[in-house]
């Protein structure tokens, strides 16, 4: 079961005390797993990461990084796992959102494809291989960052600024999916989304390559949820995030309900919620990756939809293309 980041993240307290030998150890087999050499795929290839296990805008991130490679004149294929989905044994394939749901290929997997290919597996070098034969010219990893069974010729970090590493600490006892220096290590480019919002500098960035990026909600979509009553709702690392964002742009948010990360909702929780906002006369409102995991169900609901806006665009276009032509220069020999 996916949960919620635990408050005790947030601090090095008596749990994360308590549990700390266990993250120790996690620490361990994770930076082994980070400093293995991987398989070189046959394109160019991106690994986009979190410092944390979940919420710090890896999915956000990865789909501006894909439009900026579309607009290059690439033809970006993701490679995914698909966190969430039922059967991890299945073969590669490719996601349909016209055939799959978020059962067969996870919610992320469904966002991914609105933008490019999506190879959803747990062998991202079949996946690879078989994006390749579907015509892609650079492989994008949204979860691929701390495995390594691929080697990136660029890897980036999405952070953000207000949680940053939690307590330090690995998982159980922490968030973070790796030591933070091993991940920092293995990171040619760290992004901080939502730098307005940071509560505190983060000294770990010191002499990384840093970019920065804003999270966007269009003008229409504030104008309609603007001194809305709502019911804000999501299944999400850390929910949190999506109801702040909610009331910055004005919306009378009289109700937030968290469930666990990648939930798949029930007839009887979505009635409830019906209720509420039936009792309350306000609009039922989640994110677009909880809409993912609800197009089976008949349910009025807005949704939020947010894009990542990135300073100093065309520096870090250059470091794109850079990257791609020395990685098809590799690969020439």
């Amino acid at each position: 079961m996916l949960i919620n980041a635990p408050d005790f993240w947030r601090e090095n307290g008596f749990t994360a005390r308590l549990l700390a030998p266990l993250g120790a150890l996690y620490g361990v087999f994770a930076d082994r797993r980070m400093t293995r050499s991987g398989v070189r795929a046959p394109l160019p290839t991106l690994a986009i990461g979190g410092l944390t296990c979940g919420g710090d805008g890896k999915t956000p991130l990865a789909i501006l990084i894909t439009k900026l490679l579309i607009e290059m004149g690439e033809r970006p294929a993701f490679l995914t796992r698909g966190y969430g989905r039922s059967n991890l044994t299945v073969p590669p394939l490719f996601v349909d959102r016209n055939r799959h749901n978020a059962h067969q290929v996870g919610d992320e997997s469904l966002l991914l494809a609105r933008e490019a290919m999506t190879v959803v597996s747990s062998d991202r070098i079949a996946a690879a291989q078989l994006a390749l034969r579907a015509g892609a010219s650079v492989l994008v990893m949204d979860d691929g960052f701390q495995s390594r069974e691929l080697e990136p010729d660029l890897s980036l970090l999405a952070v953000d600024p207000i949680y940053g590493v939690g307590n330090g600490l690995c998982l159980p006892a922490g968030p973070l999916r790796a030591p933070l220096a091993s991940q920092l290590a293995h990171a040619e480019i760290c992004i901080i989304i939502n730098p307005g919002r940071r509560k505190r500098e983060q000294p770990f960035l010191y002499g990384e390559k840093i970019f920065q990026a804003h999270v966007e909600v269009t003008k229409l979509d504030c104008l309609k949820l603007r001194g809305r009553r709502i019911i804000a709702f999501a299944g999400l690392a850390r929910p949190e995030k999506f109801f702040s964002t909610l009331r910055q742009i004005g919306a009378d948010c009289i109700v937030a309900r968290a469930f666990s990360d990648h939930h798949f909702y029930t007839d009887k929780e979505l009635a409830a919620l019906r209720i509420l906002a039936e009792r309350h006369d306000a609009l039922l409102v989640t994110t677009e990756k909880d809409a993912m995991r609800l197009e089976k169900f008949a349910i009025d609901c807005g949704i939020l939809p947010i894009s990542l806006l990135l300073e100093n665009q065309q520096e870090f276009v250059c470091i794109l293309a850079d990257s791609l032509e020395r990685a098809r220069f590799i690969r020439r020999f």
